[in-house]
């Protein structure tokens, strides 16, 4: 990543200190769309079993995905292990940004009817859950005298519940972390797209750090909003 400075809610100013809606680098509020233009095969349909290629699973998650069993996570009530902050941003769907309050921006998506909080303020909650906790600050960009301040909301997640990075099983611990960056692209045309970058790091499952790549085009209103429940299938 390029040298960053980081803006968090506090802010990095001696006096009068932005709040963090105040000090955004640009404004992610409002509808969003999922483009799938990569990894069509895993997120728009349910992988078979065993189908794990392309993320760094040690022997125990690889033994783990190859006994999946979706009626077990049905029957436990898990229907919603593929919808955690680890994955979620990759199940396909609509998302609605919002900002609560002057500290806190709030991601709701359709796609299982999740909720997460991202707080620039320090840690809130006490996690456990799917989502977890989720610490946000914006990553400033360094630029010359006179250019526009430019930048990625950064979003650091931890202390999940357990889940799935693809719906058939491929695991993820409570261990684990997501780091994800957020740019905004502008297109001539007026559309504008949210790029993500997300690296999930897991000491438990994972041999390696996993990245991805995804990303919404924004919409003019709520159009296609459908929030629908968990799906273990």
């Amino acid at each position: 990543m390029a040298a960053v400075l980081s803006v968090s809610g506090a802010g990095v100013y001696a006096q009068n200190p932005p709040t963090a809606k105040a000090a955004a680098l640009f404004d992610p509020t409002g509808y969003w769309v999922s483009i799938v233009t990569e990894d069509w095969r895993w997120r728009m349909t349910t992988p078979p079993k065993g189908d794990y290629q392309g993320v760094p699973l040690n022997a125990v998650a690889r033994k783990m995905a190859d006994a999946w069993d979706p009626a077990k996570d049905e029957a436990a009530g898990e229907q919603c292990r593929s919808y955690g902050a680890a994955n979620i941003m990759r199940v396909p769907g609509r998302i609605h940004i919002t900002w609560p309050d002057e500290q806190t921006l709030k991601f709701e998506m359709d796609a299982g009817t999740q909720t997460r909080v991202l707080s620039f303020s320090g840690a809130r909650g006490q996690g456990g859950d799917w989502q977890g906790v989720s610490q946000a600050s914006w990553e400033l960009l360094p630029g010359g005298r006179g250019q526009p301040r430019a930048g990625s909301l950064k979003v650091v997640t931890s202390n999940m519940k357990s889940g799935y990075l693809r719906k058939n099983g491929v695991a993820y611990s409570a261990n684990a972390t997501v780091s994800e960056y957020y740019d905004l692209i502008r297109e001539a045309n007026g559309d504008q797209y949210l790029v993500l970058t997300e690296t999930v790091e897991d000491p438990t499952y994972l041999d390696r750090p996993y990245m991805t790549t995804v990303h919404f085009r924004k919409q003019a209103d709520a159009g296609g909003w459908n929030p629908t429940p968990c799906s273990a299938r």
